[in-house]
């Protein structure tokens, strides 16, 4: 029989992946209001990708909560939780207990900022959203709480969400396999983060609104591996889902290398990208100019996209056309994919002449 205690730890898991959405709005415009009171922030509440971020202590203190930070980790203790969050990371603890929330905090100069309901639940309080007038209500004791019951919260309004197509689907045979999948509606882009074996690849990650592609940059070792892919739809509502495969050892890896321009280069409108890698494998390039989320390219209007197949030694070189700002930053990924699946993928960032 699972104990009380551990039914309590997955009840808050559950609730606490359950976002805050809200129509985005202008951060000047939130009012956060706590058992009653209004708080003035020194540093207005920023609303980012849906979520509302305010001041570390701002809100910690407000509810009965004592915090220490220190290089980029954050660590409270109050109303009988232990929370320990990281700027700039999505996987927090509570009461020792592993999780991943779709936002992660981040600084504004010397301040940090918190997402507002995660660290309002997992302190125990209860936070409702007023559309009407812009505000943010928490219910919190400032004394020792237990769980909140699982009556407290509403189950996320897209049940219905799943991924489909998804690769490799049960097994892969090789450790460094191309993983992607489709989306049965369309998402927010500028939200989806992409975890394998609870490790974050957003960062070389090609993404539109209807799926997403990507090689992580580490080999798998043989055995079961995890795949969790979070973010909203373009509809507002929050998902969190994901599958498993397993992966063989023993098939030599794919290379990628020699690549010119070279990482951190500059590079104008037009360039050619060059490099080596499997003979015959299937290369494929994508490269933009604009702003990427989490670092994730954002393949759609902007977006240059390539395919081509390597050459009998490996070399292959493809034209890039894209649109630039002086003193921009161009991304490229680069996917290389043998066919017994083998894949690698390089990230390169450019500085646009």
């Amino acid at each position: 029989m699972i104990s009380a205690r551990r039914l309590a730890a997955a009840t808050l898991a559950a609730s606490l992946l359950v976002g805050f959405s809200i129509t985005p709005i202008a951060a000047a415009t939130v009012n956060v209001v706590v058992n009653g009171g209004t708080i003035t922030f020194d540093q207005p509440p920023i609303e980012r990708a849906g979520r509302v971020f305010v001041p570390l202590r701002g809100v910690f203190e407000r509810l009965g909560a004592t915090v220490v930070y220190a290089n980029g980790d954050i660590n409270a203790q109050g109303n009988g939780r232990s929370i320990h969050l990281h700027i700039g990371s999505t996987q927090a603890t509570i009461n020792g207990q592993s999780l991943y929330m779709d936002v992660a905090p981040f600084l504004v100069g010397a301040r940090t900022l918190v997402p507002l309901r995660f660290v309002a639940q997992a302190l125990g309080a209860i936070v409702n959203w007023n559309a009407s007038n812009n505000t943010v209500s928490i219910q919190g004791s400032g004394a020792a709480s237990t769980y909140v019951p699982p009556s407290k919260y509403v189950p996320p309004s897209n049940a219905s969400f799943s991924l489909v197509n998804v690769r490799p689907a049960t097994s892969s045979g090789t450790s460094q396999p191309n993983i992607r999948a489709s989306f049965s509606e369309p998402v927010n882009r500028d939200t989806l983060h992409i975890y394998v074996d609870g490790q974050d690849v957003s960062g070389s990650t090609e993404a539109s609104t209807t799926s997403f592609n990507v090689t992580p940059s580490f080999p798998l070792n043989a055995g079961t591996h995890t795949v969790r892919v979070t973010g909203t739809t373009a509809a507002g509502a929050t998902f969190g889902t994901g599958w498993s495969f397993t992966a063989r050892a023993g098939v030599t890896g794919n290379v990628l290398n020699s690549i010119s321009p070279a990482n951190g280069s500059t590079v104008g409108s037009s360039f050619t990208l060059r490099g080596r890698t499997r003979a015959g494998a299937a290369v494929h390039i994508a490269a933009t100019a604009s702003a990427t989320a989490f670092g994730i390219i954002p393949i759609g209007t902007g977006t240059f996209q390539a395919e081509v197949t390597a050459d009998g030694s490996g070399n292959f070189s493809v034209p890039v056309n894209i649109n630039t700002t002086s003193g921009g930053r161009v991304t490229v990924i680069i996917t290389s994919t043998e066919s017994n699946g083998s894949s690698i993928s390089r990230t390169l960032n450019y500085t646009a002449s």
